[in-house]
C-alpha cells in the first residue's frame, strides 16, 4: 500500500473511512493522519490511504453547514 504524499497543513480533505467526513488536515498521529471538522471542534484520526483532498463543491458545502450551525448558534 502507497502512502499518499501529506497534504499542506489546514488542507481541506475527504476522510472516505469516516462516511465521507470532510476536515481539515492538523498533521501526523503515528500512522494515521489528523483531521479536525471545519470550523473547529475534535480531532479525528484517519487512515492516509483512504484520504484525498476535497472537491471546490464539497468545500463550498462544508462550510455552509458551517456556517449554518453557527447562526443556529451551535459550537463546535
Amino acid at each position: 500500500m502507497v502512502t499518499p504524499s501529506l497534504p499542506r497543513l489546514g488542507a481541506v480533505v475527504v476522510d472516505a473511512g469516516a462516511q465521507g467526513r470532510i476536515g481539515e488536515f492538523r498533521g501526523v498521529s503515528g500512522p494515521y493522519w489528523s483531521l479536525r471538522p471545519l470550523g473547529g471542534g475534535r480531532e479525528w484520526e484517519a487512515e492516509p490511504a483512504i484520504v484525498r483532498p476535497a472537491t471546490p463543491e464539497e468545500r463550498m458545502r462544508a462550510g455552509v453547514a458551517r456556517d449554518n450551525a453557527r447562526s443556529r448558534g451551535a459550537r463546535p
